[in-house]
């Protein structure tokens, strides 16, 4: 006869209860939300997002129990964990300092901004403009209106117009003018500016047709001149601004090809690439190639980067002959790749910085961090040595103050390196050396503001200078975890 089922399942429950799966013992999320803790990080990140990031946790900690005797995490380490992964995941742009030896650095962001320029995007970003509306006449106006004369007034061109970076304003320039048509350019200009963007595929997406001139080393103006035909819309000469080759080498001056250009008449178009407005050797840097002379060597259309040596906001700029430039402004991509007002804004500061050069390098943070001199920045690395020593040295870390050799960036002047000074930080040689350089690295880029330096040879380095404040770097070091 069957056992009664009153008999039984009392002992099967009393072994259950004994044996409770440890995962029935996690609080649930609606209680963990309730924690005081829970409430500031609602308050930081918002409700939904601390929710989902619980539900996360507890998930993975329920897919990965393999001790039926652990005791479940608390609400509290809960919460610690899920703050952690909502800083690292954090949505938006996040600020951090930058000690890699590279000053303009696009992955971080290229050049620091003015406060003139940061007040002058905070004042239209929060009030309606005049972007497109001409007071005067009441009418609707034209965006280039606001900066084109101060552009025109600094570079020496007849006429001026911008759009969102360089590579467009190369783009918007050949398939304005040479749509369907040849474009003659030297083989050893053929650049790549980043990111797997080359010329010749810009050139293609323009809509108009590469002619590979000369050879990489070595290119002559009979190349240029035999490669002239009724197909041709115009001569291109891109400034080598990321590299340069050397040795056994010849170019064409922009004066023989604007003549050249000229006499067949076809303009001459210049891209700088990454373009300054002044002579840097004025402020003790490498010599760079300026707007101004290429406008007074005779090229029709002149393009360059708003970002870069020119210290303002992501921008490419277009300079030239007021003909070209008016149907360059009537091209339908010129508005595809059009500037918002608060680029408008930045920029406008920013060139008016130019009007007086003898202040500029106090003015520009961009020129201001380049020209700095290597004493002061060898006697910041000797201020915050103690401090970093005093925060590493217990964990097996080695820090001394070390000469470095900083970069200018985003492919400008590649071979001119600048005299600086940072801190070395080493983690012996043995076997996981390596690694402990790497943790150490991650625990620098985890700081509520992080920092971001550059391991070499086994070595991680922080160049300083870019560093103006040093006690800022001391308040972050009292946040790293090793």
């Amino acid at each position: 006869m069957a056992p009664c089922r009153s008999q039984c399942y009392p002992s099967v429950l009393r072994i259950k209860l004994a044996t409770e799966h440890p995962a029935r013992k996690l609080p649930g999320v609606d209680r963990i939300l309730q924690d005081a803790q829970a409430t500031k990080l609602i308050n930081t990140y918002g409700r939904t997002a601390l929710t989902a990031v619980v539900r996360i946790l507890l998930k993975n900690w329920r897919d990965n129990i393999s001790d039926q005797n652990r005791d479940p995490p608390t609400h509290s380490v809960l919460l610690k964990q899920a703050a952690d992964y909502l800083a690292r995941r954090n949505y938006g742009l996040r600020r951090l300092i930058n000690l890699t030896g590279t000053v303009i650095h696009t992955n971080l962001g290229r050049a620091a901004l003015p406060d003139a320029a940061i007040k002058a995007m905070l004042t239209v970003a929060a009030n309606p403009t005049d972007l497109e509306f001409d007071l005067s006449t009441g009418q609707r106006g034209d965006r280039d209106s606001h900066i084109e004369s101060l552009i025109t007034e600094i570079t020496g061109a007849e006429a001026a117009t911008v759009v969102n970076n360089n590579a467009a304003a190369v783009m918007l320039v050949l398939n304005t003018l040479a749509f369907g048509r040849q474009v003659p350019v030297s083989r050893g200009e053929l650049v790549e500016i980043g990111g797997s963007f080359r010329v010749p595929e810009i050139m293609s997406r323009s809509g108009c047709k590469l002619v590979e001139v000369g050879s990489t080393n070595r290119t002559h103006s009979g190349d240029f001149k035999q490669a002239i035909n009724a197909e041709t819309a115009l001569l291109m000469k891109v400034h080598t601004s990321n590299y340069q080759i050397q040795g056994f080498t010849k170019g064409v001056s922009d004066k023989a090809l604007a003549k050249l250009a000229s006499e067949n008449n076809i303009p001459l178009m210049t891209d700088l690439g990454s373009g300054t407005l002044v002579d840097l050797r004025r402020y003790n840097l490498p010599y760079e190639p300026t707007v101004q002379e290429a406008v007074e060597n005779g090229a029709h259309i002149i393009t360059f980067s708003g970002d870069k040596l020119l210290g303002g906001p992501q921008a490419g700029l277009i300079v030239g002959n007021r003909s070209l430039v008016d149907k360059i402004k009537a091209n339908p991509m010129k508005r595809a790749l059009r500037v918002d007002k608060m680029t408008l804004a930045a920029l406008c500061e920013v060139l008016k910085l130019y009007r007086d050069p003898d202040q500029l390098s106090e003015n520009l943070p961009t020129l201001q961090v380049l020209s700095r001199n290597s004493p002061d920045i060898e006697a910041m690395a000797e201020r915050l040595l103690p401090a970093f020593r005093a925060q590493l040295t217990g964990h097996d870390y080695a820090v001394s103050t070390v000469q470095l050799k900083s970069q200018i960036g985003s492919g400008s002047l590649p071979l001119d390196l600048l005299a600086s000074w940072g801190l070395c930080i080493s983690a012996g040689r043995g076997k996981g050396s390596d690694q402990k350089l790497r943790t150490l690295a991650d625990a620098f880029r985890s700081l509520p503001i992080p920092v971001l330096g550059r391991i070499h040879s086994g070595r991680l380095y922080f160049d300083l200078r870019t560093v103006f404040d040093p006690g800022e770097i001391c308040e972050q070091l009292g946040h790293l975890k090793l």
